[in-house]
């Protein structure tokens, strides 16, 4: 089983969490096949790529060409959205060695076997992958326990069919597909004796998460909750149209879903809104919003998704959104400016908008996240909170409340332990213990 025993290897990671959860699965892999992780030399490297963004491509390719200066002899592998799309001239340019693309990224261990059974690197880059969009069934990655993080992010889903017009997504990840509840299950179970109490189901789109008739997410998160040792349970993100009121009940019921969700809203104006293909409308949104602050019995933490500078975006429109953020009380803002990407439909728009405009939104936006953050982690001054500790170093420790707020403190507690902190005081969104 160990064919690679001794061989040293570095992993990084750029985009999503479902990114990290599949990072963490081939960490836990490969040391089973008797490599090791290192931050310093190696001789293998893998990257999972994102390609959301041009932003995102570029920091790919500055990323492998980091590797190789590191190591002009070690084995590169790229995988993932941009490895799915990437051509082969360049591939090889960039140095390099094999390409896995989406759906077949459980083949990675096996192929780096290859490649070192063969003595040498490759006279030419190794193509592992399907053609876009990739199609075929559940890609069976494995998590033993978290080596990444003190939170273990648990795959239940892949691939997207939503289309939105300025997303590249579907393309790259293929159409919807579930796991099989009974392995979900299996891997927390393993996760939670490992002693990781914190899960967070990671999904491309969470809310398609559809094995068969009688599984959904409500039904998850309830078995999720009775498996021992599992004191918080979190989503990744869920698109606001996957939570009807069946699933916000469930949610606020269990007792180990911690009161945060991530509900993208991209942007609070309709026409936008319908340029985007987003499904829903500023009122719809609002609606759930409402939904969830109804049902829920504290003030959950609802974190965000802003597209700024979208084509035909006008002042008044990107205005409409911020008034939007702030009306509906939320914390922190994801904000993002508009790129274009070649294949989607708002790449062929007309009324883009210049450079300099969707920058000055983004800190205008930023800033207004910054205020509404401030405002949401204030109320928890002079309270007591529970904290998952994520950092311990020389007594300087790190965590996260259940409603996904970090934390910092002096004390003695270890990676992965749960304390209870009283909060003294807030600095931009961070609360000091």
């Amino acid at each position: 089983m160990e064919k690679l025993r001794g061989k040293r290897f570095r992993i990084r990671v750029l985009g999503c969490r479902t990114n990290q959860y599949e990072a963490e699965a081939l960490v836990s892999e490969l040391t089973l096949r008797g490599a090791i992780p290192s931050k310093d030399d190696w001789d293998f490297a893998i990257l999972l790529s994102c390609t959301v963004t041009s932003e995102a491509d570029r920091k790919c390719r500055q990323q492998v060409r980091r590797f190789r200066r590191e190591n002009p002899e070690g084995l590169i592998l790229a995988a993932g959205c941009w490895a799915q799309e990437i051509r082969e001239t360049e591939a090889a340019d960039l140095g390099v060695d094999a390409v896995v693309g989406n759906r077949l990224k459980s083949s990675i261990p096996e192929t780096i076997e290859n490649l070192f059974k063969a003595g040498r690197r490759p006279e030419k880059p190794v193509f592992l992958r399907l053609p876009s969009p990739p199609a075929g069934g559940w890609d069976p990655l494995e998590l033993a326990k978290p080596v990444l993080h003190t939170r273990a992010f648990i795959k239940i889903q892949d691939g997207c069919d939503h289309y939105c017009s300025y997303c590249i997504v579907p393309f790259v990840r293929g159409a919807p597909v579930s796991r099989d509840p009974a392995d979900i299950l299996a891997e927390i179970g393993r996760v939670a004796q490992s002693g990781c109490s914190e899960v967070v189901l990671t999904g491309v789109h969470l809310g398609l998460y559809r094995p068969d008739g009688q599984w959904g997410l409500a039904r998850l998160v309830e078995e999720i909750s009775r498996v021992p040792g599992i004191l918080r349970i979190r989503f990744g993100s869920i698109e606001p149209f996957a939570l009807d009121e069946s699933l916000i009940r469930v949610l606020a019921r269990t007792e180990a879903f911690c009161p945060h969700l991530h509900l993208p809203l991209q942007s609070g104006d309709d026409g936008v809104l319908s340029a985007m293909r987003r499904g829903y409308s500023s009122a719809g949104f609002a609606r759930i919003v409402g939904k969830v602050r109804e049902l829920w019995p504290e003030p959950v933490h609802l974190s965000t998704d802003i597209l700024v500078g979208f084509p035909g975006e006008s002042e008044e429109a990107f205005q409409k959104t911020l008034s939007l953020v702030s009306e509906l009380g939320f914390g922190r803002l994801h904000v993002f400016p508009y790129s274009r990407r070649p294949g989607t439909a708002a790449a062929s728009m007309e009324r883009h908008l210049p450079e300099e405009v969707a920058r000055e939104r983004c800190t205008e936006a930023i800033a207004v996240g910054e205020r509404l953050l401030g405002q949401y982690a204030g109320r928890f001054v002079g309270d007591s909170v529970s904290v998952l500790v994520e950092k311990a170093r020389n007594g300087d420790l790190r965590g996260l409340t259940p409603h996904f707020l970090p934390v910092r403190w002096k004390g003695k507690s270890a990676a992965g332990q749960m304390e209870k902190v009283k909060v003294l005081r807030v600095e931009k969104g961070e609360l000091f213990a």
